[in-house]
């Protein structure tokens, strides 16, 4: 006689359901908690560049500006030479340190993953200890280093060093190019290829994640550095952009007495920051993709 099997679904009890709809709804309200609080500065910052002074000091504050003074954007831009500094910042500082920093970061990382040389793990581990000493220790020796070479109101101290390496970013592309396997560079040795073909034409191929991941740190630093040029540029001519948005600190008015211009520095402060936005939206996906795979191995 056959035997009739029968099976029981268990559904979950209805006070279970209501429990977890209750920490999905707390979950997502936090986040919405969490976002808008970040956001808000943000979104302060630009109500504040449409708004005239009558409206920007006024308690309690206006978050929804009426009227709205767009032509500050123009105004603010135009009122200095932010089109020179703004030279100064890609062409001059930014993008030769980005590059300086990828390209000595990425042949460091690889000699320390990829290549088995005596006193390796050594030489790494002061690498690593180097990220412990305070910038400010240095600020005053390499200031005297810089000064005696005749650096001193140029862009060299500040994009020179790129060129030697960061320890950080040597960190991490170390660990990005542990995870790659050995057999690909055994395969191009065995061809006859050189350590610098495998670097050149397998590993950075390969990283391309983990590059645009350091590319994007060091581009952002360089462009939001203002101590750095405080200190080493003294020409207004050579100004960055973060040392001229301290001219809009303060303006003259029509009899001579000096007002903050609040509306004018939200103003260039929400342009200044909106390449960093765009960078970060239209890289997000090799920034995160080479963040998450950096720590694959050790």
């Amino acid at each position: 006689m056959a035997t009739q099997l029968t099976v029981t679904h268990y559904s979950q009890p209805w006070h279970g359901r209501a429990l977890d709809l209750l920490g999905q709804i707390f979950k997502y309200a936090v986040l919405m908690v969490l976002a808008i609080s970040f956001l808000l500065p943000f979104y302060w910052m630009v109500s504040s560049a449409v708004k005239n002074d009558a409206q920007v000091y006024v308690v309690p504050p206006i978050w929804f500006p009426r009227p709205q003074f767009w032509e500050n954007f123009w105004n603010a831009w135009n009122s200095e030479t932010f089109n020179l500094w703004t030279f100064n910042t890609v062409v001059r500082y930014a993008v030769p340190a980005t590059v300086g920093t990828v390209l000595s970061s990425s042949l460091v990382a690889y000699s320390f993953a990829r290549i088995d040389w005596k006193g390796r793990n050594a030489i790494f581990a002061i690498v690593l200890a180097t990220m412990m000493v305070p910038d400010w220790v240095r600020l005053v020796p390499l200031f005297v280093i810089f000064k005696t070479l005749g650096w001193i109101n140029t862009f060299n101290p500040l994009v020179v060093p790129a060129f030697f390496g960061n320890a950080f970013f040597i960190f991490l592309l170390r660990q990005f190019f542990l995870a790659l396997p050995l057999e690909l560079s055994d395969a191009a040795r065995i061809d006859g290829a050189s350590e610098l073909r495998i670097f050149v034409r397998i590993i950075l191929p390969l990283s391309k994640a983990a590059l645009a991941v350091v590319a994007l740190f060091t581009f952002m630093n360089a462009w939001n550095d203002y101590l750095g040029p405080l200190i080493y540029i003294n020409q207004v001519d050579k100004w960055v952009l973060t040392l001229g948005v301290g001219r809009l600190r303060s303006a003259v008015d029509e009899i001579g007495n000096t007002k903050l211009a609040y509306p004018w520095l939200m103003a260039v402060s929400s342009l200044i920051t909106l390449p960093v936005f765009l960078a970060f939206f239209f890289a997000q996906r090799s920034f995160i993709e080479g963040i998450s795979l950096t720590g694959l191995k050790g």
